[in-house]
């Protein structure tokens, strides 16, 4: 584990400061690093395109917050390469390693005693007459929504080949554990732990009340049919990419292939994560 890449939050001085401060001393443990053309040319060495990183390291390191590591997982997605995740943003329940441990980290990193959570992944497919059009990859969620005022509309949604029910709602959230914090927990859902293999259906401000979050195990295949003839429905992923659906097309939201690897160093506790982030305890 000797050739390390490094994934910034673009515009901040501190991931670079903090480079500057690690490359001696990865030097010294004979360490390659590799680094994104911006942070390189900050630092007065040459860089390479973000999209080469993940072909020339055995483990990359993430310098941000938890949507700059969600960003770096969709990179080396299928590639099977582990992923530190160094939190410089706000709440940080993925990137939790804190700047202050990073040498710590490293160490056991190098030396083989960090160990590595598997986290699912999902792959939203954008149907047309039963054909793919487009495929995402999440690592948090797949939410389908509309872009107007008056958001609320129709979405036959099956489980496999079952009708599950048709929710008239503001939009669908279909979330990994992993993004079971995220924009599913804002919306009602509840809190998994990050390596169960489940997957959650969370609607987004139900016209009727008993439509609650589901959750489902990850083998199964979730189908949603937007019943609406006005105004686009948008896909988004992570909420980061995505597009409008065509007229049409439905959306089936399936477990990945891919898969993310998390570094977590010993000593991790995820319900001391969640007591920390969620304030649980506090009045």
């Amino acid at each position: 584990m000797k050739r390390i890449g490094f994934i910034c939050k673009a515009g901040r001085r501190e991931p670079v400061e903090l480079i500057r401060t690690l490359l001696p001393w990865l030097h010294d443990k004979k360490c390659s690093v590799f680094l994104e053309k911006e942070a390189a040319s900050a630092l007065g060495l040459k860089g390479c395109g973000t999209e080469a990183i993940p072909g020339l390291v055995d483990f990359l390191v993430v310098l941000g917050g938890d949507g700059t590591m969600i960003s770096a997982a969709r990179l080396v997605a299928g590639r099977n390469i582990p992923i530190m995740g160094v939190n410089l943003g706000g709440l940080g329940f993925i990137t939790e390693i804190n700047k202050d441990d990073i040498f710590a980290a490293f160490e056991q990193v190098l030396e083989g005693r960090c160990r590595i959570q598997e986290r699912i992944m999902l792959d939203a497919l954008l149907l047309n007459n039963s054909k793919e059009a487009s495929r995402f990859t999440a690592l948090n969620d797949v939410v389908i929504n509309k872009g107007a005022l008056a958001r609320m509309f129709e979405m036959e949604t099956f489980v496999q080949d079952d009708y599950l029910t048709t929710y008239r709602a503001d939009g669908l959230i279909i979330s990994t554990p992993t993004g079971s914090t995220a924009y599913s927990l804002a919306a009602g859902g509840p809190i998994l732990y990050p390596t169960l293999n489940s997957i959650i259906v969370t609607p987004i401000c139900p016209h009727t009340l008993t439509n609650r979050p589901l959750v489902l195990p990850d083998d199964r295949v979730i189908r949603v049919v937007p019943k609406t003839d006005s105004e686009k429905v948008y896909v988004t992923v992570d909420g980061q990419i995505g597009r409008p659906l065509i007229k049409g097309e439905e959306v089936e939201v399936r477990k990945s292939a891919s898969i993310t690897r998390i570094y977590s160093p010993s000593g991790h506790d995820h319900f001391e994560l969640l007591r920390t982030k969620l304030k649980w305890g506090e009045r």
